[in-house]
């Protein structure tokens, strides 16, 4: 939702700021994806959504989830976030804040469909690839996909890279009606 996302950005700059000035960002990175996968639960959407439940409480309840992502500062995070009424925007938060780490980092996340399983030197080199291509770091993300067929599909942001046997298909199918 537009909505969650611009509501979320501020926080994320908060906690971003935060970070970078501690030097702290890979710590503040773990814990949000902790916390984001908390706040995103079935049951803790419930809790929060449920106004029986005290800030005091709905705290107790995440707190013990989240375990020892909950550092001080972090602590003190969901704490404005209960506050402010904030709480299950925590993944929106934390893709923004990835957004801005990865900004700083020089980082960029790539999502890698493949196939089959892509390990070792075959995932290094298309790595590698990539990142020249990009001029930044890649972090990838990489799923196995049957339905391609064969090769690998690659989006980084905005731009997608097909080389799969299922996206050539479609590609001459496309060409054949024209």
């Amino acid at each position: 939702m537009a909505e969650n996302a611009t509501i979320a950005r501020p926080y994320a700059e908060a906690a971003f700021a935060l970070a970078d000035a501690a030097g702290t960002l890979a710590k503040w990175s773990a814990s949000m994806q902790r916390m984001a996968a908390v706040a995103a639960d079935g049951d803790m959407l419930e809790a929060i959504g449920n106004p029986r439940f005290s800030a005091e409480q709905l705290y107790g309840l995440f707190a013990s989830a989240a375990g020892e992502a909950l550092f001080a500062e972090a602590q003190n995070f969901v704490r404005v976030l209960i506050e402010n009424r904030r709480l299950a925007l925590l993944p929106d938060i934390r893709e923004n804040f990835e957004e801005l780490k990865n900004e700083r980092e020089g980082t960029v996340e790539a999502d890698i469909a493949s196939a089959f399983p892509l390990e070792g030197e075959a995932l290094a080199g298309l790595i590698a690839d990539l990142e020249r291509r990009f001029k930044r770091k890649i972090e990838p993300r990489v799923a196995v996909d049957p339905e391609l067929i064969g090769g690998v599909r690659v989006q980084v942001g905005d731009e997608v890279i097909d080389g799969s046997v299922r996206g050539r298909l479609a590609a001459m199918a496309g060409a054949l009606r024209n």
